[in-house]
This record gives structure tokens, sequence and C-alpha cells, in this order.
């Protein structure tokens, strides 16, 4: 049974330029549509946050930003199903990601706060990207990467593509014009080579060797699948 590491962020705000604290936390669907995924292949999941604090669900996320009512209803209900698990994460700092078949990062304004400057997740993603074992990153989890440093202190996934929530979509959130950093610019600033898809907020996934990317929440399910896949032809 393949087993998934589930790096979820602990933060519930994030700061903006002028001081003020936007309420955040995970998007839901970048949680649940994966998690579901990997579940119903059978796959085993631990959810790992800095601190092993429960993290917060972002509001917005099973709001009108989250889709059609019975879509969001449909979130909600397989959130409200796996609470347990979300409620008691380990801490991140005590696991080994060698152990797992896939390292995974869900999104939301989260990781802008905390995993972009957490050190124990930048040396983690470190160590994964240079092992070729399976790395995904969601949405705004590509933020993690900024903690992440080589040996020489420059960047490990510099030269590597990926995608992550765009510039556009991002100034789609009327908060986001207080904004200390947009992740589109921080990760060209990094050396990564930025994709992202024609049509903003429509799925879109990169893969380089063992790193996949997904643009925004509504790539959640198919960078999922597309992890499902890749292992399952692996393990064949």
């Amino acid at each position: 049974m393949p087993r998934v590491l589930f790096v979820v962020s602990a933060a519930t705000g994030w700061t903006l330029a002028d001081g003020t604290v936007h309420p955040t936390g995970y998007w839901a669907e970048e949680v649940a549509e994966p998690h579901r995924v990997f579940r119903e292949a059978g796959w085993d999941i631990t959810i790992a946050t800095p601190g092993g604090i429960a993290p917060t669900l972002d509001e917005l996320s099973l709001g009108l930003a989250g889709g059609l009512p019975h879509t969001r209803k449909k979130i909600r209900a397989y959130l409200d199903s796996i609470a347990e698990e979300l409620n008691h994460p380990v801490s991140l700092s005590s696991v080994d990601e060698s152990q797992f078949d896939l390292v995974f990062y869900p999104g939301g304004h989260g990781p802008m706060e905390d995993l972009a400057v957490d050190p124990v997740s930048g040396e983690l993603l470190t160590r994964r990207l240079a092992s070729g074992e399976p790395l995904a990153l969601l949405c705004h989890a590509p933020a993690a990467i900024l903690a992440a440093r080589s040996p020489d202190g420059s960047n490990p996934f510099a030269g590597r593509r990926m995608t992550g929530l765009s510039n556009t979509e991002e100034r789609l959130n009327t908060f986001s014009r207080k904004a200390k950093w947009l992740l589109q610019d921080r990760m060209v600033e990094a050396g990564v080579e930025y994709e992202k898809g024609r049509v903003p907020l429509r799925p879109h996934v990169v893969v380089d060797g063992n790193l996949y990317t997904g643009q925004n929440p509504q790539s959640a399910t198919a960078l999922a699948t597309a992890l499902v896949e890749a292992l399952s032809s692996q393990s064949a």
C-alpha cells in the first residue's frame, strides 16, 4: 500500500503589507479532493503540519469562491468525514519523508505565511527533490520552496519546471492588492521555470521528473489523479 505524507499549513492568517492579517488556512478542495482520490486508490495517508497543530480551514473556500453549492456541500462532507485525521496531525519535524512513497503539499494562502519560511519543511523539500522520489505541490503550496536551500545557498528548485497560482488568478482576490508578494513572482525570482495554463482557473498540471505541480484549486483532482496513475505504473 503506497504511503502519502500530506503536509498541510498550520497558519490561521496571512499577514499583508499594511500589517493586517487576512484569515486563512488550507483551501478545502485542495485537501479534500486529493485525499479522496488517494484514499479511494487504497493509499495510506499521514497528515503532518508544523508543530503538529491542527490545520485551519479557510472558510472562503467553502463560500462562493469554492464552486457550485452541490460541490461545496460534497467537499464539506468529505472534510467532516476525515475530521479526526485533520484534528490530530503529526508534527512535521517528527516524520521521515523517505518512508513515504509520495510527499504532497496542498495549498490555500496558509503556506504563504508559514511554510514559505519553515526550515524543517525547507530541508524536507530539499532532500525529497534530490531523492528522485515523487513530490507534489498544489496552488499556493509552492510557496514552501522558498524555504529550501542547497548547500551552496541556492534554491534547489531553480531550473525546474513548475506551476502554481498565477498573478492573474491571485489578483481576482481583492485583498491581494495588499499582498507583500505574489507567488508567481517569487517562484520566478527563485529561478523556477514557471508555467501556467492559457485560461485562468482551469486545471493545469506540470510534471518535471519527480516533481508534480498543480496551478490552482481546479487542478486538485487532475494532479491527484496524475499521481495515482504515475505511482501505479511504477509499481506494476
